[in-house]
């Protein structure tokens, strides 16, 4: 794709997000706060609308519109198979990932013993770490923690595989970083956790709106995602494997029934979410055009992939030519996705953040509950680009000229 076809890419995709047609201060406001939330296009916030107006209803009962229901749900299953290489009946909703994996940690603890080990990282977010630490202080359990590298942001595979012992039931592990973009090798993970009997639980709310999930060839037991990361709404997604989801016994109501995956969702779901859900994964399918479903999600990915890559690329170039900036997590000639963090020396990252948002750049700052990174890293906190789909290079352009000319003393006086 030429620099031409590209930017018509781009613009094409920024129209269906009416978000970015917001102006602050008289700057079009970029949205570089993707990992913590992306924006909507007008079709996620339709079907929401579409299915509150017209359909709106609780399930299973003999008339029209929970008949109706029921189909929405079943069908956006099938869509999140799609997504995930999975079948139907091995997605889990939620209301969002923490939930589902406290609620996964519970079921779980319920077939392990006292002194049982459970594997987590240091480079994880609290998400894929605090659940697993409740769960052993209620059990009994024991928590073993993988350490990374500070310089390069990523895993010490060695000292994971030292920490696996006969008691190792599961190892949590995210599939990319939050905090610093790195991209964990999963395969060689879950491998390893085969060979010696072990669940593994991916947190691939990081790695699912940058890299298409394919839990078949990740070879994990459980993955959840946030489709709020990907364009939707506020919701949680959880696969797990039929097998797993039939032998386990989550807390359920006892009416709820004993079927996986229903038996996994307690209460009344967020119809209207999951609608929007899987309407943010027919967005990205429509971005190519393909006689398969999967093999469009494929080719949007491989696009958006190869455009966030080059930007990435780009700033992170930029930001080394900036003395006062420290940037952390792998460069660009290793895996990671579209999310640099940084440190500008002599001023907080929530200063920074704040001057930047005077000119439209909306960044996130802090440990993004990633805190081990942040404590690891010795920093009070970080600055974070999150790149998405609709991000262009005039955006990043205008963010390294505002750095550029930000000091400790022109803070609040720009």
């Amino acid at each position: 794709m030429n620099q031409h076809q590209d930017r018509a890419t781009v613009d094409r995709i920024r129209k269906s997000f009416p978000a970015l047609r917001r102006k602050h201060h008289g700057y079009p406001v970029a949205y570089l706060d993707g990992p913590g939330g992306t924006q909507v296009p007008s079709v996620v916030t339709d079907a929401m609308v579409n299915y509150l107006l017209h359909h709106n209803a609780n399930t299973h009962w003999a008339f029209p519109s929970s008949s109706e229901t029921d189909a929405i749900l079943e069908q956006s299953r099938h869509t999140f198979a799609n997504f995930l290489n999975c079948q139907p009946s091995e997605i889990v909703y939620g209301q969002n990932m923490t939930t589902l994996t406290f609620h996964l940690a519970r079921t779980l603890g319920r077939t392990w013993n006292q002194n049982d080990e459970i594997i987590v990282t240091d480079l994880d977010h609290h998400a894929n770490i605090d659940p697993w630490k409740e769960l052993a202080g209620e059990h009994g359990f024991r928590i073993r923690s993988v350490q990374f590298n500070p310089e390069t942001g990523q895993l010490n595979l060695d000292h994971l595989e030292r920490l696996i012992t006969p008691r190792t039931r599961l190892i949590a592990i995210g599939a990319a970083s939050n905090a610093l973009g790195t991209v964990n090798d999963i395969k060689s993970i879950t491998r390893l956790a085969r060979g010696a009997s072990i669940l593994t639980f991916v947190d691939g709310v990081a790695y699912a709106p940058h890299i298409l999930s394919d839990v078949q060839d990740l070879g994990c037991d459980f993955f959840v995602c946030s489709p709020y990361k990907f364009y939707g709404p506020h919701a949680g997604i959880l696969f797990g494997k039929q097998e797993l989801l039939e032998q386990l016994n989550p807390p359920h109501l006892q009416p709820a029934g004993t079927q996986p995956p229903q038996c996994f969702e307690t209460g009344t779901l967020s119809h209207e979410a999951i609608a929007g859900s899987a309407a943010a994964v027919n967005f990205l399918a429509s971005l190519s055009v393909s006689s398969s479903y999967r093999e469009a999600l494929q080719l949007s990915y491989h696009d958006i992939h190869q455009r966030t890559h080059d930007l990435t690329a780009f700033l992170w170039q930029e930001l080394q030519d900036i003395k006062r900036i420290t940037c952390y997590g792998p460069n660009p000639s290793e895996p990671r996705i579209p999310t640099i963090s940084f440190t500008m020396k002599g001023t907080s990252s929530e200063e920074i953040c704040r001057e930047l948002s005077r000119f439209g750049l909306f960044l996130s700052h802090g440990d993004f509950y990633a805190s081990t990174v942040i404590e690891k890293l010795g920093v009070e906190g970080l600055i974070r680009v999150g790149i998405s789909c609709y991000t262009n290079h005039e955006e990043i352009e205008r963010l390294v000229g505002c750095l550029q000319e930000i000091t400790p003393s022109t803070c609040g006086t720009l």
